[in-house]
């Protein structure tokens, strides 16, 4: 009954797709919808950014062993990238009206900025793809006898299927749908739990030692660990092509930041549910806690609710992971066409060719995430990572670029690429912090130490000046 339920669930949200493709007319409605999302499709679609498997699945099982200093990075850090991104980088970014956060390099840098940011862009995503993989994996394998291995090879196909018709369009649809079922759903779960529980209470009182504490001890490598948590996700996933093409479907800017308001309030409580649940199914049923952390919830749910809210629960959270996965295969895609490929071919080439390789782009990101998924299964680590790539080499000359007068292309090539050298170097070695705060720090005194040992000609960045004259 489950199962088939399943199968129904998600041949809908593949209709959906292929609905939504009478909506791609060019590559502008398949990476950003047209811009022409409202406001409940635009918070929805953040909303549902990171909410499907490192928060369901990672986060859970990272707080049961390491309390709320275990899970700073998500929902916390996730929360506060939306609200930072809707604070500093949305009205600049969204004025210059362009497909990608690569263009966005090159608005402010130039080409060579653009085709190096890109480069390193893209290799991240793999990692966050092949995390959503495997969390849709460990569903199938929950609900039916399929392997691991097999599992991931399956949720590939479909959702490289789903993606390939509808684009953004897509995802912005089925997001709103999976955030409505999937907040419904946990919350049902959430009281259900509660009431075996006999009230909130017994499960709190329950709680390891250590559970809530917020903040560390008072240590220098403590703190310095503590606000690298922050950074992963808070920091290094403004940056990003994901991120970006969900603010920037917006139909205005004003949407777009309430968007990232509405979107980040929600997301750091709703986020606290699944922990809460995790929390009380080890209290109620140690003997699953004990076999997989990691699917702790899911099998909870099979071994301990009703039909009817399975269907629910496994239904909302496949269609969050796939809708994750989809833009996760979408933001890399983009990158490739509009940023390595059209520079070189965009005069030989129409959008309609390129709304095809943004296709086939799909299906080699797929393929590349599929492998990756198949060596590592670690789903927190997984997203962990590629956020960390994308913090030590990206964000600082994003936002320099965009706040900084002096900012110059040497300076952003340069933290660019010794930021990444650091970290990689770095990692090397078993050190008592997380090698990518110093990264980060290299990655600054270069961006400054390039801009003035090498200024770009016109002192300040054309479009820096229009928005300030716009503003005031």
């Amino acid at each position: 009954m489950l199962l088939t339920a399943i199968i129904i669930y998600i041949l809908i949200t593949i209709a959906i797709g292929a609905w939504s493709s009478k909506l791609v007319k060019n590559s502008t409605d398949f990476v950003l919808a047209g811009r022409q999302l409202p406001l409940v499709l635009s918070a929805s679609a953040l909303f549902a950014t990171w909410f499907g498997s490192e928060t369901i699945f990672g986060a859970s099982s990272e707080y049961l062993d390491h309390g709320l200093l275990g899970v700073i990075e998500d929902p916390f850090g996730g929360a506060l990238c939306l609200i930072l991104f809707g604070v500093f980088y949305l009205r600049p970014m969204y004025r210059m009206n362009v497909l990608t956060i690569g263009d966005v390099y090159k608005k402010i840098f130039g080409k060579r900025v653009e085709f190096f940011a890109s480069i390193f862009m893209i290799p991240p995503y793999f990692g966050y793809v092949a995390a959503q993989l495997v969390a849709l994996s460990l569903i199938f394998t929950s609900i039916s006898d399929i392997s691991i291995s097999s599992g991931i090879v399956l949720s590939a196909a479909i959702v490289v299927f789903y993606t390939f018709l509808g684009g953004m369009w897509a995802i912005s649809i089925t997001d709103f749908i999976q955030t409505t079922l999937i907040v419904v759903g946990l919350i049902w779960v959430a009281v259900l739990v509660s009431q075996k529980a006999g009230g909130v209470m017994p499960i709190l009182e329950n709680a390891p030692e250590g559970s809530f504490d917020f903040f560390p001890e008072p240590k220098p490598t403590a703190w310095i660990n503590y606000l690298g948590a922050w950074a992963i996700l808070g920091l290094g996933s403004i940056p990003s092509q994901d991120i970006y093409q969900r603010v920037m479907s917006a139909k205005s800017e004003k949407v777009a930041i309430r968007s990232t308001y509405l979107a980040g309030g929600f997301y750091v409580t709703i986020g606290l549910l699944p922990l809460f649940i995790a929390l009380a199914a080890k209290h109620l049923y140690p003997e699953i806690y004990l076999e997989n952390k990691q699917l702790l919830l899911p099998e909870m749910v099979l071994r301990h609710t009703g039909m009817h809210v399975q269907i629910l629960f496994f239904g909302a959270l496949i269609s969050a992971i796939m809708s994750t996965t989809s833009s996760g295969l979408l933001a890399p895609s983009a990158i490739i066409s509009e940023n390595l490929i059209r520079p070189y071919f965009g005069s030989k080439l129409k959008d309609k060719h390129f709304l095809w390789i943004l296709r086939v782009n799909v299906v080699t990101v797929a393929i590349v995430a599929t492998l990756m998924a198949q060596w590592k299964t670690n789903i927190y680590e997984l997203v962990a990572g590629a956020s960390i790539l994308m913090l030590v080499s990206l964000f600082v000359p994003l936002t320099a670029g965009l706040y900084w007068r002096k900012a110059s292309e040497m300076g952003a090539l340069m933290s660019i690429v010794f930021g990444m050298i650091s970290f990689l170097a770095l990692s090397v070695y078993d050190l008592p912090f997380y090698p990518h705060m110093p990264a980060l720090i290299i990655s600054a005194i270069f961006m400054v130490l390039g801009s003035y040992v090498f200024p770009n000609k016109k002192i300040t960045h054309a479009y820096i000046s229009k928005n300030r004259a716009s503003q005031g």
